[in-house]
C-alpha cells in the first residue's frame, strides 16, 4: 500500500494539492456521518408527543424511545472502538452508516410500540459502531499540527452543534412532515456518507491482535448497567432498578480496569487514557455531558410548558447556540489551539458556559425570549465551541494509529455516561424542587398559575446546578491538562506491514 508521507514528498506539487483537497472532502464525509449520529441524541424529544399518539403507547413508556438509544450507544463505544482498529476504520464506518440507515427506515415505518423501541435500539448499536470510527478516521486523515487543528475545529463544530440542530430539526420535521421523517431524515445524511466513504476514504490498516473478550463482557455489561440505573432513577433512587444496577455497574467496571491493566491486548489500553490530556479531555466530556444534555432537555421543557412555545419555535430558538457553538470551534481549533493548547479553551469554555447558566437561573413565567434567552443562548454555544475545540483535539493527540479506535470511543463514551448521569441527577433536582416550592407556597390543591410558577423554579434550580456542576469541571479539568500547545506528532517509523505495534499508516 502507498505511504501517505512517500507520496506527499515524492509527488509533484499538483499531485500533493490534490491529496489535501481530498482529505478535505473526507473531513466533509466524516462531519456528515457524525452530524447524523450527532442529531439522534435529541431530534426525537419533540417527536415524542405525535409518536406516543400515533402509536398508543404509555408515558411510562415514553422515557424506552430515548433509552433505547442511549444503552447500546453507551454500552459499545469502547468495544466498537476497538473493533474499528482490530478490522479496519473504513469497514467500521461504512457497516455503522449502512446498519444506521436500515434501522431509521425501520424506525420511521413502526406500526408499533415495540417496532419502533428496537428499531431505536438498533440505531444505538450501529452508532456505536459509527462514532469511533468517525473521530478515529479524522485523527489519522490529520496529522500536520495546523491542519489538524482546523480540521477539529469544523468537526468540534458539527459536535458541538449537533444536539441543539437535533432539537431544530426535530421540530421542524415534527411540525410539517410528521413525526416519522425525524427518523426518515437520516437517510439523507447515510447515502451521503456511505457514497463519500465509497470514493474518498482509502483502504485503511488493522491490528493483528485478538480482542479482549473478558474486558469486552465486564466493560460492556458494566456500561450497560451503569446507563441503565440512572435512566431508572426517575422512579425512585432508593428502587432496587436503580441502585441495584448503578452497584452492579460499578463492580463491573472496577473488574473491567483490573483486566485492562493485566490483559495482553487490552479492549482500553491504559496508555490511552493515564496520558494527562487525553484523560482530562474525557472528564471534560463526562462533565459536559452531566450539565449539557441535560440543560438542553429542560429548556425545551420551559419554553414549550411555560412561554408556549411550538417545537419548531423551540427549536429556532436555539439557533443562537448552535450558530455560536460552530463559529467559536473554528476560532478556537485553528487560531487558539496551537498557541496556547487544551487547558485555557477547556477551562474558559467551561466558566463561560456555567455563566451562561447563571444567567438562565432568572427565567420567569413571562420572560421574553430577548432579555431572558438570546443572551444565554449566544454564551452557552460560545463558551461550548470553545470546550469542543480543544477536548476534540487532546483527546486523540498523541495516540498511535492502533489506539485510534480506542481513544475515539474513549471521547464518546465520557460524553455519554455523562449525559446518563446528568439527566438523571437533574431529572431528579427538578422534580424535587417544584414539589417543595408547591408545599411551601400553597395550601390544598394548586392552581394553573401556581403549578408554572413551580415549574420554573424547578428550571431555575437545574439551571444553577448545571452551572455547578460545569465550575466543578473547570476546577478539576484545567489543573489536569498540561500548560502549552499538545506536542507535535512524532516522525512516522518504517515498520512491517501489518505488525501489531507499527501498522501501515491509513490511506487517504
Amino acid at each position: 500500500m502507498e505511504r501517505r508521507s512517500a507520496a506527499l514528498t515524492a509527488a509533484p506539487h499538483g499531485a500533493a494539492d490534490g491529496h489535501g483537497r481530498r482529505r478535505w472532502l473526507v473531513l466533509a464525509v466524516i462531519c456528515c456521518a457524525y452530524l447524523m449520529v450527532g442529531l439522534d441524541l435529541t431530534v426525537m424529544n419533540l417527536a415524542l408527543p405525535s409518536a406516543q399518539k400515533a402509536l398508543g403507547f404509555s408515558d411510562d413508556d415514553r422515557q424506552w424511545i430515548v433509552s433505547a438509544y442511549a444503552l447500546p450507544f453507551g454500552s459499545l463505544l469502547l468495544f466498537c472502538g476497538r473493533l474499528s482498529d482490530l478490522v479496519g476504520r473504513r469497514r467500521t464506518f461504512l457497516a455503522g452508516l449502512t446498519g444506521f440507515a436500515v434501522a431509521s427506515s425501520a424506525g420511521g415505518a413502526s406500526h408499533s410500540f415495540a417496532m419502533l423501541v428496537t428499531a431505536r435500539a438498533c440505531q444505538g448499536a450501529f452508532a456505536a459502531l459509527l462514532a469511533p470510527a468517525c473521530l478515529s478516521l479524522l485523527a489519522v486523515t490529520f496529522t500536520d499540527p495546523r491542519e489538524r487543528g482546523r480540521a477539529f475545529g469544523v468537526f468540534g463544530g458539527v459536535v458541538a452543534a449537533g444536539g441543539g440542530l437535533g432539537l431544530l430539526v426535530g421540530g421542524a420535521l415534527t411540525d410539517g412532515l410528521g413525526w416519522r421523517w425525524c427518523l426518515y431524515v437520516n437517510l439523507v445524511f447515510a447515502v451521503a456518507a456511505i457514497a463519500g466513504g465509497l470514493l474518498l476514504i482509502g483502504r485503511q490498516p488493522t491490528v493483528s491482535a485478538r480482542m479482549d473478550v473478558p474486558g469486552v463482557l465486564a466493560g460492556s455489561s458494566g456500561m450497560f448497567c451503569l446507563v441503565y440505573g440512572f435512566s431508572r432513577a426517575d422512579d425512585g433512587w432508593g428502587r432496587p432498578a436503580t441502585w441495584g444496577f448503578l452497584a452492579l455497574g460499578a463492580a463491573l467496571l472496577a473488574g473491567f480496569t483490573l483486566r485492562q491493566a493485566r490483559a495482553a491486548a487490552p479492549l482500553l489500553p491504559p496508555r490511552v487514557a493515564l496520558d494527562r490530556n487525553r484523560g482530562g479531555a474525557y472528564l471534560t466530556m463526562l462533565f459536559v455531558g452531566a450539565a449539557y444534555f441535560g440543560l438542553l432537555l429542560f429548556l425545551v421543557y420551559y419554553m414549550q410548558t411555560v412561554l408556549g412555545y411550538s417545537a419548531i419555535t423551540s427549536g429556532c430558538a436555539l439557533l443562537p447556540t448552535v450558530l455560536c457553538a460552530i463559529v467559536m470551534t473554528n476560532v478556537g481549533g485553528t487560531g487558539l489551539m496551537p498557541r496556547v493548547g487544551p487547558r485555557p479553551l477547556v477551562t474558559a469554555g467551561l466558566l463561560v458556559a456555567a455563566g451562561a447558566t447563571v444567567w438562565l437561573t432568572r427565567i420567569g413565567i413571562d420572560s421574553s425570549y430577548a432579555a431572558a434567552l438570546l443572551g444565554p443562548f449566544a454564551l452557552l454555544g460560545l463558551g461550548m465551541g470553545l470546550v469542543f475545540s480543544a477536548a476534540l483535539n487532546t483527546g486523540t493527540s498523541g495516540v498511535a494509529p492502533q489506539d485510534a479506535g480506542a481513544a475515539s470511543a474513549s471521547f464518546s463514551t465520557g460524553q455519554q455516561v455523562g449525559s446518563a448521569i446528568g439527566t438523571a441527577l437533574l431529572t431528579t433536582i427538578a422534580s424535587r424542587a417544584a414539589t417543595a416550592w408547591l408545599r411551601t407556597h400553597t395550601r390544598g390543591g394548586p392552581s394553573p398559575a401556581q403549578l408554572r410558577l413551580a415549574a420554573v423554579h424547578s428550571y431555575a434550580t437545574v439551571f444553577g446546578w448545571s452551572a455547578a456542576i460545569l465550575t466543578a469541571g473547570a476546577l478539576v479539568v484545567g489543573p489536569l491538562l498540561r500548560p502549552g500547545p499538545l506536542p507535535a506528532p512524532a516522525p512516522a517509523r518504517q515498520s512491517r506491514p501489518g505488525h501489531p505495534e507499527h501498522p501501515e499508516p491509513a490511506s487517504v
